[in-house]
């Protein structure tokens, strides 16, 4: 029996593969370059089409990357409109590369491949790990109000809210640590998720509070990072004179 599409003769090669082993995007990116591409040299009216697994996860890992796009968008507005600043959300954001790199030595550390939950572990790190940063923009510029410089508050800033910030980070990995080790199969397609993000908080933690401060100085020593900023120019002090009358003076 043959089978046609378009009026075309069609064969079909189905095959299973051992997760334990490979990958189907790697056997068929083999496939492709060991026998596929000979076979298009020696028929040249011959065409092929990859189907199943691989197809719906590229189509899903263009959504994904779309939503990501969006979901990155919508972090940055929501923190301009919180700081007044379009410079100190790119600030808060600097963790989210950080959490790929804790990402990529937990799959590694797990001897897991990078896999579709792997992705959207990631993806859904971008709203948690910018949560650390934000403890920490939101004390310098509360510091500087305070009188304190730039420099002086960000150095205070990773000692005074460093139990806030392991906490929070803490919290979160305590709750997905027993995932990692399941042993169900109903939950196998879970690991690679829960390793992303429990990885992912773990490596962002450690270099926000390392590297935020950081380049929050140098940012500020080039004038582009102005955490306080007076009304209308003017900056108001409080006095007290010899008669005990509190006053305001603009300076």
């Amino acid at each position: 029996m043959i089978n046609r599409v378009n009026n075309m003769p069609t064969v079909s090669v189905f095959a299973d593969i051992d997760s334990e082993l490979n990958t189907a995007s790697a056997v068929v990116k083999d496939v492709e370059k060991r026998w596929l591409s000979e076979l298009t040299l020696r028929f040249p009216d011959m065409t092929y089409s990859i189907e199943g697994e691989v197809k719906n996860a590229g189509i899903t890992q263009s959504s994904m990357r779309r939503a990501m796009l969006l979901g990155m968008v919508g972090i940055f507005l929501l923190l301009a409109l919180q700081f007044q600043s379009y410079v100190e959300p790119l600030i808060v954001m600097v963790s989210i590369p950080f959490a790929m790199i804790g990402v990529i030595l937990g799959h590694f550390i797990m001897g897991i491949n990078f896999s579709m939950p792997s992705l959207m572990g990631f993806i859904s790190l971008a709203g948690i790990v910018v949560n650390d940063s934000i403890l920490l923009v939101q004390f310098v510029k509360r510091r500087v109000r305070e009188g304190l410089s730039v420099h002086d508050a960000a150095a205070q800033a990773s000692h005074d809210r460093f139990r806030a910030v392991v906490l929070t980070s803490v919290t979160t990995i305590a709750g997905m640590t027993p995932l990692l080790f399941e042993t169900s199969l109903q939950a196998q397609i879970l690991i690679p998720l829960a390793t992303s993000i429990v990885f992912g908080i773990l490596a962002s933690t450690c270099l926000v509070l390392l590297v935020l401060p950081c380049l929050y100085s140098i940012l500020e020593d080039f004038g582009v990072a102005k955490p306080y900023h007076s009304h209308h120019g003017t900056d108001s002090v409080s006095v007290v004179n010899e008669h005990g009358i509190e006053g305001n003076v603009k300076a």
